[in-house]
């Protein structure tokens, strides 16, 4: 998908792309959703 072309600035693209994160994340498990957050953490991205 190429939201370079769907969105004219950053701002919009990000909020879209955080948006779309959100509704993902909404419908994982516990057990995926650690899996997540633990490989978050090991690249640094959350603490």
């Amino acid at each position: 998908m190429d939201f370079r072309r769907r969105f004219s600035d950053e701002s919009s693209r990000k909020e879209e792309l955080i948006r779309n994160i959100e509704s993902a994340l909404s419908k994982l498990s516990v057990n995926e959703l650690e899996a997540i957050s633990y490989d978050l953490v090991t690249k640094g991205y959350m603490e």
